[in-house]
């Protein structure tokens, strides 16, 4: 393996996490800024309005995106180990 091999791996490894935490900080960001814009509209500045619902949409979303989450990490590690047997991309 040489530096092309590692800087390879090392974007995979990234792209990976972006695909596997994405949905999720998606979901988190857009309940947060609908919160925000009912809290701007109405005037009301209530602390635990921010984070139950957000903690609410995460859990929720943890449980449908994990099979997604299992997936691009499974590829990841698939296409590493491919790369470590054969070595190289």
């Amino acid at each position: 393996m040489n530096e092309s091999d590692t800087y390879d791996i090392l974007s995979m490894t990234f792209l990976t996490v972006l695909y596997g935490a994405g949905p999720i900080m998606l979901m988190a960001l857009v309940v947060g800024l609908a919160i925000a814009f009912f809290q701007a509209l109405t005037q009301v500045q209530e602390m635990t309005l921010t984070f139950v619902p957000k903690i609410a949409v995460i859990m929720v979303g943890l449980v449908v995106v994990t099979p997604l989450m299992y997936l691009v990490l499974k590829r990841l590690s698939d296409q590493v180990f491919d790369m470590l047997v054969t070595g190289g991309p």
